[in-house]
This record gives C-alpha cells, structure tokens and sequence, in this order.
C-alpha cells in the first residue's frame, strides 16, 4: 500500500486547495465564521448538490440569501408557515417547495429540540460506532419528523449511498486547507467516501469494489479501501481524487493510469508534471 499512498499524498498536496474549490458548493461554507450557521449552510447546500453545477450554484445560493446573514437566526426565529410562504413556488429538478420547506422545517425542529444538527447526530452515536451511519440515521429521521423531504435528503436506512449527505459530514467532520470542519464530537475515522460517479470509477480502478451499482454497499467496501491506507481519515483523499472528471483541465483516464502505475515515477502520462506545474483555472 506504499506505493499507493505516495500517490495519494502527491496528489492531496497538489490539488486539496481552495484554488481547486470554485464551483463547488461547499465554497459557500466559507462564508459563515459561527458553527451553528455553517452546518445549516452545509446541509442545505448538500442537499441541493445534484445537477449542472452551473445551476447547483445559483439555487443554493438563492436559498442562503433569502435566509439572511444567519441561517440559524432565520430558522429559530421563523415559524413554520413564514418559512412555507418564503419558499412558495421553488422549483429546482425533482424538488419542490415543499421538499424544501419541510427540510427547512425539520432542520428548525431540530434546533429547536437538540440546539444544533451536530447534537442531534451525537443523540444516535454510541460514541463506539465504527462509521457514521447511525448518527446520520438519527439526523435524518430528525430532519424529516415534520414532512418528507423528497429527493432532497436521501434515507441512510435504505440501500442509498446517500453521496450528498456524507458530503455535508465531511465538510463539518473535518479540517484542513479545503474543509472548513466545526464539528467536534464525530472522528473523520468514522466518514463514509461520498460516492458519485467519479469516485466510483477511482474505487473500481484500486480495486476496492468489484460491485456493478454506486450503492451503499459500495461505498463502505470502497471507504475500507482507504481505510487501509489511511485508518484516521479514510475520506481525506475525497476532493483532490474527484476534481478529475470535474474541472475540463483534468482527465480521469489519466488518473486511472497514473493509479494503475506499479510505482512513483518522474512521469506517468504527464500525470507528475501536472503535479509539479502550476494551477490551471477552469
């Protein structure tokens, strides 16, 4: 696994910047200093996270700014049918005004019943779990006591692999140059890969999943693959990997190559170079 985790370091150390951020919904993150904002924003943004990022971009920012400069302020002092009415008539693909008023609706009852989403998570983690899934089964059913959410928050109690929502964990669960993180209380051991496309063809590529569909089972088989190299932060590896496939300058073939590679050379297909080059823009 040597070898392999020369590879990931170089190209964490390459690509985990916030140069590499922009579009991407957790740039939005950025924007609130206190804890109890973000992880609204967080979520939010998460939830939205499907589609042309073009338009990704702009319906998660129009829902942040009719919240104002502080989404916990927002919720906590909004009543229900003024969140209804606030949102009457969005539209964004499978969601409707009412997908997004509920999860605005179920986010406020939470607050309202634990002080914070982080809370509500922990209220469903033994503190032993090995992964997060029974903390974020305990925010899901949270968030949806109010009324279905839709497509917009998937159910980790299904067969899902519930990308978008262990997207969000790994925004608020870790810390570095990209992750702004502001949870305390869940360990990045216990995240789960976010799983889209991308990193589905990465975990087929290592050879950490031979299943045919991106499902939740794939995505823990694929997480224990990065588990091996890296126990502590099995996640850590997730942006600078899938910004390959998402920004035009950067091919995901030559990433299967360069992974595929027997070992850490001075070049592979242009791969290290790239490396050791200076940031392209989109």
């Amino acid at each position: 696994m040597k070898p392999l985790r020369e590879k990931l370091d170089a190209i964490y150390e390459r690509y985990n910047k916030k140069l590499y951020v922009d579009p991407d919904p957790l740039l939005f993150l950025y924007a609130y200093p206190d804890v109890r904002d973000r992880e609204i924003a967080g979520i939010v943004a998460a939830c939205l996270a499907y589609g042309r990022v073009e338009m990704i971009m702009k319906i998660v920012g129009q829902v942040l700014e009719k919240m104002g400069r502080s989404p916990f302020d927002y919720l906590s002092g909004t009543q229900d049918e003024s969140i209804d009415t606030g949102f009457r008539g969005f539209k964004y693909r499978f969601a409707t005004d009412i997908h997004l008023s509920n999860l605005l609706k179920g986010i406020r009852q939470v607050i309202l019943e634990f002080g914070s989403l982080e809370n509500c998570f922990s209220a469903g983690d033994s503190g032993k779990d090995e992964t997060v899934l029974t903390g974020l089964c305990q925010l899901y059913q949270g968030i949806n006591q109010v009324g279905q959410t839709g497509h917009l928050l998937a159910d980790p109690n299904k067969t899902s692999a519930c990308k978008r929502s262990h997207l969000f964990l790994r925004w608020m669960v870790r810390k570095d140059a990209v992750d702004p993180g502001g949870w305390t209380r869940v360990s990045p051991e216990q995240l789960i890969i976010p799983l889209d496309t991308h990193m589905y063809k990465i975990g087929t590529t290592l050879g950490f999943t031979r299943r045919k569909n991106p499902d939740k089972r794939s995505a823990l088989e694929i997480t224990g693959g990065f588990r091996e190299i890296l126990q502590s932060d099995p996640v850590k590896y997730d942006f600078s990997l899938t910004r390959f496939g998402i920004r035009r300058n950067l091919d995901m073939d030559e990433l299967k190559e360069f992974l595929r590679s027997d070992h850490l050379s001075g070049d592979n297909h242009g791969m290290i170079n790239r490396l050791k080059g200076e940031p392209r823009e989109l």
